[in-house]
C-alpha cells in the first residue's frame, strides 16, 4: 500500500521477511568489508536506498518496481542471486499498485511549449525561394526558346 511520502509499505509478515533479507544484504556487505558509500559508487544506487534495503524499510523506496530493481542490482553486486530471491518472495516485490488519478485544476489543460508549433516564417521563406526559382526557370526557358 502507498504511504503519504510516495513510498510503499508491507504488512507485518512481509515486513519481517524484508528485514531478514535486508540483514542478509548487510552481513554480506560487511563480509566484503565495503561501506555503503562504496556500494553506492559501484551500483549507482543512492546510499539512502541501500540503507532502506538493508533495514527492510520500504517506506523510502518509490515503488515495488524500484525496490525489485534496486534489490536485484545490489544483491548481484554482493554476489547473491537476486533473481532467485525475488522469485522466492514474489509478494515482497510483485504487488499490484492501485494508481489513483484525481482531476484537479489544470489536469485537462493542454499546454504547449513556446518553441513548438508551426514555424511559419521559415516555411514562408522556403516557399518564396521555390517561387523565385520557378519564375527564374520560366524566364530562362523563354530566353532559350524552349517555351
Amino acid at each position: 500500500m502507498e504511504n503519504r511520502k510516495g513510498g510503499y509499505e508491507l504488512d507485518s509478515t512481509h515486513q519481517e521477511q524484508m528485514q531478514d533479507i535486508g540483514e542478509m544484504l548487510r552481513k554480506k556487505r560487511k563480509e566484503m568489508n565495503l561501506t555503503l558509500r562504496e556500494a553506492e559508487n559501484a551500483t549507482s544506487i543512492r546510499v539512502s536506498y541501500l540503507q532502506s534495503l538493508e533495514e527492510g524499510d520500504t517506506t523510502k523506496l518509490i515503488s515495488p518496481v524500484y525496490a525489485q530493481g534496486f534489490f536485484k542490482q545490489y544483491a548481484t553486486f554482493l554476489g547473491l542471486d537476486g533473481e532467485h530471491i525475488v522469485r522466492e518472495y514474489p509478494k515482497l516485490f510483485n504487488r499490484h499498485e492501485d494508481h489513483e488519478f484525481a482531476y484537479g485544476i489544470g489536469t485537462l489543460e493542454v499546454r504547449g511549449h513556446p518553441g513548438t508549433g508551426v514555424k511559419w516564417f521559415p516555411n514562408a521563406m522556403w516557399f518564396a525561394a521555390f517561387v523565385i526559382v520557378l519564375v527564374g526557370a520560366w524566364f530562362f526557358a523563354r530566353y532559350l526558346g524552349v517555351l
